[in-house]
């Protein structure tokens, strides 16, 4: 060859099969380029030399959905800017492969205030978008929360039910104390962003928000800056 020529067309010969079923082979990531995989059908390619995997297998890439672990002081385009291969975390079990494209175009959903850490959801499926936006009310979030400051007297009740701000009664929430410092909040209707405001309400000073659960979607071991795909077994 003199002219260089696009992946999928040689794809196509390699494989005897249509420049389409090319095209999905290297989106799909079986593809490699001088032992480079490569998921552009578009990338040109003359002299070097063009491998398939032998567990290559022909089936449109689904869109993904990923878990990051936010840390505390990361704003919502610096936690997007935190996914990238290097931060996948090894012991991911969901059994999704790892491709560039799912890094790109991304909806950060249920975002976290940028002083809080845990758990937020990063997806390019309309479905998982839907879910947790039309279903907010009924998908409950746990936050585990470190305070100092003396609780006010019937405090904790309050807290579960009985502040109200700008003329809006909140809606009863469940909150109790997971050790001398710490409270623990199981949240419906509520967003995280409204905790700190709730916790000044009874006299505590909020040093710390950790959001460690969404429906029935556990953040687990992930380690601040790290993400995980969303199993095909999980479920808000």
């Amino acid at each position: 060859m003199t002219e260089p020529v696009r992946l999928a067309k040689r794809v196509a010969a390699l494989a005897q099969c249509s420049r389409r079923d090319a095209e999905m082979y290297i989106e799909g990531g079986w593809v490699r380029v001088d032992g480079v995989t490569v998921e552009e059908p578009q990338f040109k390619v003359l002299e070097q030399q063009v491998e398939i995997d032998p567990d290559a297998r022909l089936e449109q890439t689904e869109p993904a959905t990923l878990l990051l672990h936010k840390p505390a002081g990361v704003s919502v385009e610096e936690a997007r800017a935190l996914i990238s291969a290097e931060s996948h975390a090894e012991d991911d079990a969901s059994g999704v492969r790892p491709l560039k494209r799912h890094f790109s175009r991304l909806d950060l959903l249920l975002p976290l205030p940028d002083k809080a850490s845990g758990l937020v959801v990063l997806t390019q499926d309309w479905r998982v978008k839907r879910r947790l936006e039309e279903d907010f009310d009924r998908i409950e979030q746990e936050v585990v929360v470190e305070v100092a400051g003396k609780l006010a007297p019937n405090g904790l009740a309050l807290l579960n039910h009985g502040l109200s701000f700008n003329n809006y009664a909140l809606p009863p929430i469940k909150v109790s104390w997971q050790n001398e410092t710490h409270l623990r909040f199981a949240l419906k209707r509520i967003g995280p962003d409204k905790i700190e405001r709730m916790c000044d309400a009874v006299g505590l000073k909020t040093l710390a928000i950790k959001r460690i659960r969404i429906g029935r979607v556990p953040m687990s071991k992930l380690q601040p800056g790290q993400w995980r795909y969303l199993a095909s077994s999980d479920r808000f």
